[in-house]
Order: C-alpha cells, then sequence, then structure tokens
C-alpha cells in the first residue's frame, strides 16, 4: 500500500530533472527563532529547499524537525536532517512517524558526526543505527509496517529519503558499495559533501549516481578566508579544501568578496555535472542570493514557489 499524498515542489523538480537549488540552514543555539526565520526569509524563492542540519559536526543546536515545522507554516520547503549519533533505533522511528505527522516529507538519513568533533566531547554517542539502517526503516515505514514487519494501524507514511556521499572518497569501490546500498534501501536522492575537485564529481555523477538513478545535489561551500578555509580542513570531517584556494583566499584583497565569487563558479561548474547544486554558508545564508546571482542562476518560476503545505495540514487550527 501508498501513499496518496501529492509530491512536493522539491520532489516534482528533482524527479523533472529541473535543475535544483538547496541551501542549509544550522539551527540557533538558544530558544528564538526569529533570526534563522528572517535568513529563510530572504531565500524565498532562490532555493528549492532549505536543508535543516542536525546536531552538524556534533555542536549543540534546537531541534531540526522543530525549525522545519516552522518553516513549512511559512510556506517554504525544508529539508529534515535526521543523523543517527544522538538516538537509538526506537526514538529515530518515533522521530520518523512525527515528522510525518508535521507535514514533513523530505528526510536527508545521516549516520552522523562523531561526538569528538563537537563542542561536548564528553557527550556519549549512540550509533545504534547507521545511514543505510535508517533508510531501511523510512522504506518500511513508507510501506506501512514498523521495523518489526508490523502494520502501522494508520496506513504509510509519505517521507522522501535522501542520502549523502563524499566523491572523493579515496576508496572508490567503498564508496560505490556504499551507494548501492544506500539506493537499495531506498534513497532517492544524493545530497554530497563539499565538493571542489570537480573531475571527482563528474566521475561520481557519471560512473555511480547515474546507473543508480539517483539525483545529484553537489555540496558547494562558502569560503570566507584562507584562515575560514584552514579551519573547515581542521574541524569539518571529510573536508578537503584544496591548497590552491587557500592561497586564493589569502593573496585577495577582500577575501570575503573572492569567497563569494569562487563559490558562485562552483555552482555555475557544478549545475553542469550535477541536476543540482547544495549551498552552505555557514553564518552567511543572506549571502546565497548573490552567489546565485553571480553564477547566472535566476529566481524561481512563481509556481515553484507555491503552497508547500500538505492539503491534510492546511486546515489545520493554528
Amino acid at each position: 500500500m501508498k501513499s496518496q499524498v501529492s509530491p512536493s515542489a522539491f520532489q516534482q523538480a528533482l524527479a523533472g530533472g529541473q535543475p535544483v537549488i538547496t541551501a542549509e540552514i544550522s539551527p540557533p543555539r538558544g530558544g528564538s527563532v526569529q533570526h534563522v526565520l528572517t535568513t529563510a526569509d530572504r531565500l524565498r524563492g532562490r532555493v528549492h529547499a532549505l536543508n535543516v542540519t542536525d546536531g552538524s559536526r556534533a555542536v549543540m543546536g534546537m531541534s531540526s524537525m522543530a525549525v522545519c515545522r516552522l518553516l513549512l507554516e511559512r510556506n517554504l520547503e525544508p529539508v529534515l536532517q535526521m543523523g543517527c549519533r544522538d538516538r537509538n533505533r526506537i526514538a529515530l522511528q518515533a522521530d520518523l512517524l512525527g515528522a510525518h505527522a508535521l507535514g514533513l516529507r523530505n528526510v536527508l538519513c545521516l549516520t552522523g558526526d562523531p561526538v569528538k568533533a563537537g563542542d561536548q566531547p564528553g557527550a556519549r554517542p549512540v550509533f545504534d543505527y547507521e545511514a543505510v539502517r535508517l533508510l531501511r526503516d523510512v522504506k518500511n515505514l513508507n510501506r506501512g509496517l514498523d521495523a518489526l514487519a508490523q502494520p502501522l494501524p494508520d496506513g504509510p507514511t509519505a517521507l522522501f529519503p535522501g542520502c549523502a556521499a563524499d566523491p572523493q572518497l579515496p576508496s572508490w569501490n567503498g564508496l560505490k558499495r556504499r551507494l548501492k546500498r544506500k539506493k537499495e534501501a531506498g534513497a532517492r536522492f544524493i545530497q554530497t559533501q563539499m565538493v571542489t575537485d570537480l573531475a571527482a564529481l563528474r566521475r561520481f555523477c557519471r560512473e555511480l549516481a547515474a546507473p543508480l538513478a539517483l539525483p545529484v545535489l553537489a555540496g558547494v561551500f562558502l569560503l570566507k578566508s584562507g584562515k575560514n578555509a584552514r579551519f573547515i580542513n581542521r574541524m569539518v570531517p571529510g573536508a578537503s579544501i584544496p591548497d590552491a584556494a587557500i592561497a586564493r583566499l589569502d593573496a585577495a584583497r577582500t577575501p570575503r568578496a573572492e569567497g563569494l565569487r569562487m563559490a558562485a563558479e562552483q555552482v555555475a561548474a557544478a549545475l553542469e555535472i550535477a541536476q543540482g547544486v547544495h549551498i552552505m554558508a555557514i553564518k552567511a545564508e543572506s549571502s546565497i542570493p548573490q552567489i546565485l546571482d553571480l553564477a547566472g542562476v535566476p529566481p524561481l518560476a512563481p509556481a515553484i514557489v507555491g503552497s508547500v503545505v500538505p492539503r491534510s495540514l492546511a486546515a489545520e487550527p493554528r
């Protein structure tokens, strides 16, 4: 049995082969959401969806699910990140059901960054699941079954799962095997880590993603200075910003402006290779429209920025 919920604008754009733009939003490290909502509003009409991080780099922040629901209420389409580091399988299944009930459809299933990468290294990691197991649970829930293969009393969920991948991993065979497992587990799209090697991205899309019929959103990171780039290389798992890019930032009279130009160049180049891009501009999300302008990416058509609130929830009392 399948859910009859209509696909969202993000899902339709992916299925239709359109160039897709997403942007990353970090939940606040406090109880107020005003800043994050103001930032999200500035991206209205420029991105298909806003990807809300879930304890990225093992740094505490507000619940991704709460921010996603608030975005949905503002008619902005969210992608809920869900990592396995902080929850066991019971909590993960509970959150997936809760996300569906709240009208959230897009879920990026992640294993999660190690606790030692964050600001609370004394925290106890869970890792009861990893990304493939989480994807399988989403697939089961969408078939109307729980993790024990028991029927859900209210029918199937309507979640749209995606996965992450790093095209620059040194083990190509390992990357190929894991991506195949994610596809078999139910992944419907790929969001990559930051990619600076376009040849690696091209090979990844052509040899791995295309045979699996998985659309790729290539990760583009806004670098603010050479110092910022070196910090990212040191602190972000898997990051590998080349020395040439760092030298370009160091030599720039205005490093921030140079970073914007570099990000725009990467967006334009990635859109020639992958179906879309995922822009990460930590604490500078308001710069994303400028990056898109520099890259020659026009605002979205009005039809794409129509209502994203599921019909079953649109009439709910507030």
